[in-house]
């Protein structure tokens, strides 16, 4: 082979932390989207199956939009402001949600959330209203995970608002 037929190659080497983020996006969205159609399948016929059906569609489509990015290209610094902005404001909003309810001899518990419950406080007593007084009075104790699942859920909605946003200024051009 003549010199003139070779050709000069330049090798890349991307930094470690470059290469463990592509990693840690790629192993997010995988999981985002078997998570989420495993979800779905498992409840389809639960008494709340719009919100979980709704839930388990968030999750896979956001887990599709991070395992394709050569195909959906977004600005970053955008991206990372929505997903970050709906992720704390879909988390407040959903503390506007609260449930309470009597049960199991005089049991009273109240919880916060959307659509995960995450913050919870309660009391048991000997009769309800004092369980009711007891519970107002108590502190609310936190789920981490629940948390961190409504934080993921709210921004993966903000990830599809920024794609459908990107492809709706494509198709216009």
């Amino acid at each position: 082979m003549l010199e003139s037929d070779q050709r000069d190659e330049t090798v890349v080497i991307r930094p470690w932390w470059l290469v463990t983020l592509f990693a840690l996006r790629f192993t997010l969205g995988a999981t985002s989207l078997v998570g989420g159609l495993t979800w779905i399948l498992l409840n389809l016929h639960s008494a709340s199956a719009v919100l979980d059906v709704a839930v388990g569609t968030v999750l896979s489509v956001g887990g599709l939009i991070l395992l394709m990015p050569h195909r959906v290209r977004l600005p970053r610094k955008t991206t990372a402001v929505v997903m970050t902005g709906f992720a704390l404001a879909g988390t407040a909003a959903g503390l506007l949600v609260a449930r309470s309810q009597t049960c199991c001899m005089f049991a009273y518990i109240t919880d916060r959330g959307w659509p995960f419950h995450w913050a919870q406080r309660g009391a048991v007593a000997d009769d309800p209203e004092t369980a009711f007084r007891v519970a107002q009075s108590a502190s609310w104790t936190f789920d981490l995970l629940s948390l961190a699942a409504n934080l993921l859920l709210f921004s993966y909605v903000g990830l599809i608002v920024v794609v459908a946003a990107v492809q709706i200024r494509r198709a216009s051009r």
